[in-house]
């Protein structure tokens, strides 16, 4: 069965029309369940505006604003100049498009309207376009979409290409509708999660619950050489002695390294290597000496590890921060750059080794493990790790790792529970970071959603960046405080060009935001930033944490300043309300003592 591609807009329409999660939900839910089994994954991937997951190489469309307004006035045979001249006006291309179609006469191809396997498939072959010609095949199919779209279609079809699609939709809302939708009980998402957190494949986990149910997705997705898992992740805590409390009086701290972390693939029987960030792209090819070092020191045929790139000084062995690592994320020049900016391998995680999967084992065994595959020298080596039974021994390794150049400590969960919590944030891991010490106890991790009109020396850019927290319950971005200080004169003269193609011209849906604290310009959540402040306060006009400790108040970080880009991050991987709200609590116990 076939599967019109109007069907989809006019759910995208309703989508769009709500900020309330369940109503999204519930529209999601009756699209699934609508939809026939063979083409869930593609519904799956076009809400998303994607065809392919993360990790996929080559899933980019790569179509830039210019190439689209070409097509536009392919499409409806208007002058460029007048797309441009109305993009201005409306700020968004896809409104744009609505308003060019209205009263165009559709030159239909097909016999019948368009449908979703016209537009996935033809998406595709958009995003396999490449070497000479490329631009002009692009423009030429992307025209031709839209000639035979309606007018809300042609509006979305847009937004999809040009990554905007904006429905405020992320992985958590789809996955609690696909509970609902193929199992009856949202309390099965934890099943579909786990799946989703193994294979990172949205539409694949859709696809097999839809055909095969809960046993057949359990039973189908296993740990897999060449598909990334999703990364666990750390809660935070500032004192030794509350890390020992948490885990039951004794643990493993590890370093924790100012660097890029990694996920790498090995499997020597088709010698082959592929690297993934935390973000889940490929970057195997930005680091061909950690390649190399990969294949020699791994000694199981196939495996997956885990750790930490970091640039390292090659005249005096200095370890680098993260940002220097930023000179080897490029295309061109790779090899100048790996000899300007060598780096070294820290790891600290086997996932897999030669058809075992380890995610479910204990961190005890994951390290043992690792220590027993990998052939240690001086660019890869494991991460200097301590049992610690004592805040005073904890504080001792803590002092140690800060001295030798690194952030802090991650100390981890020796129990025989700690397993390996693929894409969760839980307390089986626990930073400990070198600037815990200040009053508030980290940096945090915020989205830039909005800004404010800069005057006097900043009149030609922003003044300040609205920053949000994640809540990641609701898959909602809230304010949390005004960023203006920490940038140097170069960062502020480029925020309008980074911003640029992510603005909008109201608040974004996934956006809570008080009305006293509207910003003057919105932007799309996409860029995750590393803030470091004062300490937390109740306010009365930030919307993290409202009516969580206090009534009519919610947090704000005071005195916030900007401490570095996280491009390895996602805004979904971004410090969380729940985060925020604990270390408040924790830093109030505190002034009581």
């Amino acid at each position: 069965m076939s599967v019109k591609f109007s069907k989809l807009v006019e759910v995208y329409e309703k989508i769009e029309s709500t900020t309330k999660r369940l109503e999204m939900t519930d529209l999601l839910v009756s699209l699934f369940k609508d939809t026939p089994t063979d083409l869930i994954d593609k519904v799956i991937f076009l809400t998303t505006g994607k065809i392919a997951p993360d990790y996929v190489a080559g899933s980019e469309f790569g179509i830039a604003e210019k190439m689209a307004v070409k097509a536009v006035a392919n499409a409806f045979a208007v002058p460029a100049e007048k797309v441009e001249e109305n993009l201005r006006k409306t700020g968004d291309l896809g409104d744009t498009v609505e308003e060019l179609a209205r009263g165009k006469k559709q030159l239909s191809l097909f016999p019948t309207p368009i449908t979703v396997e016209n537009v996935f498939e033809t998406l595709v072959k958009i995003t396999k376009a490449s070497g000479k010609g490329s631009v002009a095949t692009k423009t030429r199919m992307l025209s031709g979409l839209l000639q035979n779209a309606t007018q809300k279609e042609a509006k979305y079809l847009m937004r999809i290409v040009l990554g905007k699609l904006r429905l405020g939709i992320a992985a958590a809302t789809i996955i609690d509708a696909l509970a609902v939708a193929f199992t009856g009980d949202k309390e099965n998402r934890a099943i579909i999660e786990r799946a989703y957190n193994i294979c990172s494949d949205l539409g694949r986990v859709g696809r097999i619950l839809a055909t095969k149910g809960l046993t057949g997705l359990q039973d189908e997705i296993k740990v897999e050489i060449g598909v990334p898992i999703r990364m666990m992740m750390a809660q935070r805590l500032s004192s030794s002695n509350e890390i020992l409390e948490k885990l039951g009086g004794g643990c493993s701290a590890e370093y924790k390294l100012d660097g890029e972390r990694f996920q790498a693939h090995i499997d020597k029987t088709i010698n082959e290597i592929k690297m993934y960030s935390r973000r889940l792209e490929e970057i195997s090819n930005q680091y061909p000496d950690a390649i190399e070092l990969l294949q020699e020191a791994i000694k199981p045929e196939k495996a997956i590890v885990e750790g930490e790139l970091v640039a390292v000084d090659p005249d005096t062995g200095e370890l680098h921060p993260f940002q220097t690592l930023m000179h080897r994320r490029r295309k061109y020049a790779i090899k100048e750059a790996m000899e300007k900016y060598p780096v070294s391998l820290f790891l600290f995680d086997m996932l897999y080794s030669d058809g075992q999967d380890l995610t479910k084992a204990s961190y005890t065994k994951r390290r043992k493990m690792l220590q027993e595959s990998v052939i240690e020298g001086n660019k890869i080596k494991l991460v200097e790790a301590q049992i610690v039974n004592t805040a005073e021994s904890l504080e001792q390794f803590f002092e140690r790792s800060v001295e030798e150049g690194c952030e802090g400590v991650i100390v981890k969960s020796t129990g025989a529970d700690a397993i390996y919590q693929a894409g969760a944030r839980g307390w089986l891991w626990i930073k400990y970071k070198r600037d815990y010490h200040s009053e508030l106890a980290d940096t945090i991790d915020l989205v830039p959603i909005g800004a404010f009109t800069g005057r006097g020396r900043r009149a030609r850019t922003y003044g300040a960046l609205l920053m949000a927290c994640y809540d990641d319950k609701n898959d909602k971005f809230k304010t949390v405080c005004k960023l203006g200080s920490g940038f140097t004169d170069e960062d502020l003269e480029r925020f309008p060009h980074i911003f640029k193609e992510f603005q909008l011209k109201q608040k974004p849906k996934n956006v809570v935001v008080d009305k006293l604290m509207e910003a003057e310009v919105w932007f799309e959540p996409k860029f995750v930033v590393e803030v470091q402040g004062a300490e937390l306060t109740l306010s009365p006009v930030h919307t993290c944490g409202k009516d969580a400790i206090r009534k009519d108040s919610g947090l704000a970080v005071r005195f916030p300043r900007f401490v570095k880009w996280r491009d390895d991050k996602n805004p979904e991987q971004a410090t969380t309300e729940k985060e925020l709200i604990e270390m408040y609590n924790r830093q109030l116990k505190k002034i009581e003592i």
